[in-house]
């Protein structure tokens, strides 16, 4: 995994990356999976932006991985919407798939309970969020190069929250 630098990036829409990533394998994109994790402290919420195919599934992982639950356990969760894993601890792990919904459907899966509650929470097509928690970090991923995946680290409501830090 090559971190990108602590400089800000321009991601899209104005949105600047507060930090980035390039991971070139799954053991890299499961490794930076885990030092995301490590920021949440076990509470909080990742949202993970992107295409198909960049790594979100992967990188959520690596987040289970440093909770103490088998990243096998993790599968996307296209169909089913919602997991949930218990990891060290009793700490619960909330993996949100909003691929398949509109985000006028996303409230009918109990998602704004799901983020408000306890636990770490990782939401995969989080662009779909109505309204995303004002406190989650933001991650943004895409393909940079064949073999490899680009996270950019970028806050939630411009630079007032806990994602550009």
């Amino acid at each position: 995994m090559t971190p990108g630098g602590g400089g800000r990036a321009e991601v899209g829409s104005g949105v600047r990356a507060a930090r980035s990533w390039t991971c070139r394998s799954e053991a890299e994109t499961i490794a930076l999976g885990r030092e995301l994790a490590r920021r949440l402290e076990g509470e909080g919420a990742l949202l993970l932006e992107g295409p198909m195919g960049t790594g979100k599934t992967v990188l959520t992982r690596g987040v289970a991985a440093e909770l103490g639950i088998d990243p096998d356990e993790v599968q996307s969760p296209t169909f089913t919407l919602v997991h949930q894993h218990t990891g060290r601890g009793g700490i619960v792990l909330h993996h949100l798939d909003l691929y398949r919904l509109e985000p006028d459907q996303v409230a009918a899966i109990g998602a704004d309970e799901i983020l408000a509650g306890p636990g770490v929470k990782v939401v995969e097509w989080a662009e779909r969020l109505p309204e995303p928690p004002p406190e989650a970090l933001r991650v943004v991923a895409r393909r940079s190069a064949p073999g490899e995946r680009r996270f950019e680290l970028v806050d939630v409501h411009g630079d007032r929250g806990r994602g550009a830090r």
